[in-house]
């Protein structure tokens, strides 16, 4: 299979750009006409931080990147053994006078949910938040920690 990229990037001429080819201005209409499309979210739309799951000292660590967030804007369920979080990042007005060219960053409801392990101690799940990053502290149940045998001779 063969696969062909094309560019569609046009000899440097004053055609087809909104500034003559003498313009200082033609320097930012060559800039963001090479750009991708807007990537904003349609609103209602959610979106998904990204998540990453480690493990230290026996504890379970759930690492949500959520920036922008405030803690008091994130819900936090346990219900059964699935853990759900929740929250909303809001959209910064735009000021006045400014022309958007592109907006990268996700605005809307998010939630994710993660089965958890029965070896989870649910009675004592923590969390942290800091720096735009939401922390969770899974810890394991007493019984399910590994422990060093001492074998006898």
């Amino acid at each position: 299979m063969q696969v062909k990229i094309a560019t569609t990037r046009k000899p440097e001429t004053s055609q087809g750009n909104a500034f003559p080819a003498y313009s200082p201005f033609r320097l930012f209409d060559e800039f963001y006409r090479d750009w991708a499309q807007r990537t904003t979210q349609p609103e209602g739309e959610s979106w998904k931080p990204a998540v990453d799951i480690l493990e230290r000292d026996g504890n379970l660590i759930l690492c949500a990147e959520v920036p922008g967030v405030s803690e008091k804007e994130i819900d936090l369920k346990l219900e059964g053994n699935v853990l759900t979080i929740k929250g909303e990042k809001k959209q910064t007005p735009q000021s006045d006078g400014y022309n958007v060219y592109q907006l990268e960053s996700f605005y809307g409801q998010f939630s994710r949910s993660f089965t958890l392990p029965e070896t989870v101690d649910a009675g004592n799940i923590s969390a942290n938040y800091r720096n735009g990053v939401l922390t969770i502290t899974l810890p394991q149940k007493p019984e399910v920690k590994s422990r060093s045998i001492r074998i006898n001779a």
